[in-house]
């Protein structure tokens, strides 16, 4: 049922006793049906279809796993869109503020202009004025001129004052064409640049809309695979609680009156002392299961970690060691295999792909603590029987486990 990584460094063969080898006999029997049952004090213990239900959970979490995967590429992928799309909206920010100061440019070139024209106006009228003076002391030769003058002094200011006004007249219009020509040459200026600029914003936001395109893409496909995980994951769920059913088979809960409690992985029934086995690495008992390794490096409030915990810590079987999942502890235990228990045993159910292991607390006809616990039964502490990492009491039946002793 659930997985374990601990190393062993010494693997013994697995040992039976009398009564276990003609158990093996039983079970090497020719096997014609899918399920049958055991009858033992009353009970009523099935051999079920474990194995199916865990392959399906197996090949789902597989899936998955590569949905996730899939997923987490999408992302990465959705991070470069999202990257590129800030970069070209900056881009874009850049070039716009850029065409603000040209048309801003623009704005008061053209407000130059119109003053500008609005001094020539006047300068023209003016030069109107200059210009028909002139045109009517022009018609008088410099002998009239001279003989009309009041005396030599008048004439010579006259003279002066014509002259002046044609230089006058001269230079407004060179400046007239220099200032023309000036504006022009910067209105044409930026309206290239504003043009040069308009056709990059273009060509950005349509750099920026592929971006957007490929991101709502990618959004989709994260939608796609999103909807698989969840799909799968109902659909694991749904096998988990056949598996759970499956692991509660030849078995009842019970309560132990006045037991230790405490700690996310109490369901009503204590906890066994379970919190106590961090060694300092954290409390595995509140922690949520799987989130961090115990003190042998095992994943939290599984039943491997705490059946593995109290065997060697509470119970003292400091040498003890096997490792693989719950159902692989009867061949890589380095101590021996029963079929009948004894107190303080390792109880391994090997039904399923992961199995499941419990500790002995008693063995029928017997009370512990309260609870009678009848003949071909035994009640046992252990965790995580029904998935949720709880810890609990359990009556079972003495044949649907396999129990490891010295």
């Amino acid at each position: 049922m659930v997985k374990i990584r601990i190393p062993n460094k010494k693997m013994k063969n697995t040992s039976t006793t009398k009564t276990a080898k003609s158990w093996k006999k039983i079970i090497s029997l020719p096997v014609i049906v899918v399920v049958s049952a055991f009858v033992i004090g009353g009970s009523v213990y099935h051999v079920a279809h474990a194995d199916t239900i865990q392959e399906q959970i197996n090949a789902l979490q597989n899936e998955n796993a590569n949905n996730q995967s899939v997923v987490d590429q999408l992302q990465n992928q959705a991070a470069s869109y999202e990257d590129a799309i800030r970069l070209l909206n900056s881009q874009i920010a850049s070039l716009q503020a850029q065409i603000n100061d040209n048309l801003a440019t623009q704005s008061a070139l053209q407000t130059q202009i119109q003053e500008k024209q609005a001094q020539l106006e006047q300068q023209k009228r003016a030069l109107g004025e200059d210009i028909k003076s002139i045109y009517v002391n022009g018609k008088m030769s410099t002998v009239e001129m001279l003989a009309t003058s009041q005396d030599l002094s008048h004439f010579v200011d006259a003279e002066t004052y014509r002259g002046a006004v044609q230089t006058k007249i001269q230079s407004t219009l060179n400046e007239i064409a220099k200032i023309q020509g000036q504006l022009k040459s910067q209105k044409d200026q930026v309206e290239v640049l504003l043009q040069t600029q308009k056709n990059q914003q273009s060509q950005i936001v349509s750099a920026q809309q592929e971006q957007s395109k490929l991101l709502a893409m990618n959004e989709s496909q994260q939608s796609t695979y999103n909807q698989k995980l969840k799909g799968n994951q109902s659909k694991i769920e749904e096998l988990q609680r056949k598996q759970a059913a499956l692991n509660a088979q030849g078995s009842s809960r019970v309560t132990i009156s006045g037991d230790e409690r405490g700690g996310s992985c109490d369901a009503g029934n204590g906890n066994g002392g379970y919190r106590l086995a961090s060694g300092g690495s954290g409390d595995v008992c509140d922690a949520p299961k799987d989130s961090i390794l115990d003190w042998a490096g095992i994943e939290n409030r599984e039943c491997t970690s705490y059946a593995y915990w109290y065997f060697k810590r509470v119970l003292g079987n400091s040498d003890f060691s096997a490792r693989g999942d719950a159902k692989m502890w009867v061949d890589t235990s380095n101590y021996p295999v029963h079929d009948w228990p004894k107190v303080g045993a390792i109880g391994v159910k090997t039904a399923g792909t992961y199995g499941h292991v419990t500790i002995v607390q008693a063995v029928g006809p017997t009370t512990w603590k309260g609870v009678s616990v009848p003949a071909g039964q035994v009640l046992t502490s252990e965790m995580n029987s029904d998935f949720t990492g709880k810890f609990s009491y359990m009556l079972r039946d003495i044949v649907s486990m396999q129990y490891i002793y010295k």
